[in-house]
């Protein structure tokens, strides 16, 4: 039976961005060349392409500003099969994009009760498309790393903090997903000469998984499946996560880590709803004011 690609993944991040004792590695990325431009992004698909299991293989983004970042495929087992199975089925597909985060001075991890997703919501499904050009919708997950540079090193990195998790424990909702990424109207023939425009591009906040403390510091796999410690002896649970859904109910994540990375006497964790979250109003912040230090008369 084909193994689950995105366990492999995380095993292949696991042994990349950390020693056998569980200790940062060191790496190196090379200078970022432009705004779009992600050294790091590069260095996670080549680490993929060589380290994934034969019959697999990893595709980048064609290009910048694409959502996913990547694709992990067994190619063999996506061909003439249906498109709902290739929108659930982790031994076959998956999206993976990458969120790099830094640590405020304190020491704790940045934006910890929200991260920007710019203008793509994070989801358990995503789009991306076949050589025909015709929607494939495929199960979605996020990289999350907490990258810090080495002092006195230019150019050298390393990842205090990891987690490789199921989209739908940021975001299930797919329609709103489609909503966001389709078409958008445009506002044009805006100000005095009528050639101002407005693109209307939506600015969006989700969690952030290592904000939470039993996350931080750690290499995290958080899947849907609650047995995949069976298929990979590597792999241990080492807790839940459950999310609340507004409308009510709840859904359930399963965390598993490196069973080297695991002491002994490690008690699993059952949180609910464990991510900082601010208090938020509909309102949104007025611009920065320009002060002067100018008096006028009434």
């Amino acid at each position: 039976m084909p193994s689950d690609l995105v366990a492999e993944a995380f095993l292949a991040f696991r042994h990349a961005f950390f020693n056998e004792a569980g200790t940062p590695r060191v790496y190196h990325l090379r200078d970022k060349r432009n705004t779009q431009d992600d050294p790091l992004d590069e260095k996670v698909v080549r680490l993929l392409s060589e380290n994934l299991p034969r019959g697999a293989r990893c595709v980048k983004a064609p290009g910048p500003l694409i959502t996913p970042d990547l694709v992990v495929i067994r190619q063999a087992l996506c061909v003439r099969v249906g498109r709902e199975l290739l929108a659930s089925d982790l031994s076959r597909v998956a999206a993976i994009e990458v969120k790099k985060l830094e640590r405020t001075s304190g020491g704790g991890i940045a934006r910890a009760s929200g991260m920007d997703y710019n203008t793509t919501p994070p989801c358990g499904r995503v789009r991306v498309y076949d050589q025909d050009r015709q929607p494939l919708d495929v199960r979605g997950f996020y990289l999350f790393v907490c990258q810090e540079p080495i002092e006195g090193s230019p150019a050298r990195y390393r990842i205090s903090a990891m987690a490789l998790c199921d989209g739908n424990l940021l975001n299930e909702d797919f329609d709103y997903y489609l909503s966001i990424v389709g078409e958008r109207t445009k506002e044009v023939g805006l100000g005095s000469y009528g050639d101002g425009a407005n693109r209307t591009r939506p600015m969006l906040i989700f969690a952030n998984p290592l904000g939470a403390a039993e996350l931080d510091r750690r290499a995290t796999l958080i899947h849907p499946a609650s047995d995949l410690g069976e298929h990979f002896r590597q792999l241990r649970l080492v807790g839940m996560i459950r999310r609340s859904v507004p409308k009510g109910g709840n859904r359930a994540f399963y965390c598993y880590r490196l069973r080297a990375d695991v002491p002994v006497d490690h008690g699993d964790f059952d949180l609910a709803d464990p991510f900082p979250e601010p208090e938020r109003t509909t309102r949104t912040q007025a611009r920065g004011r320009f002060r002067l230090d100018l008096r006028l008369a009434d």
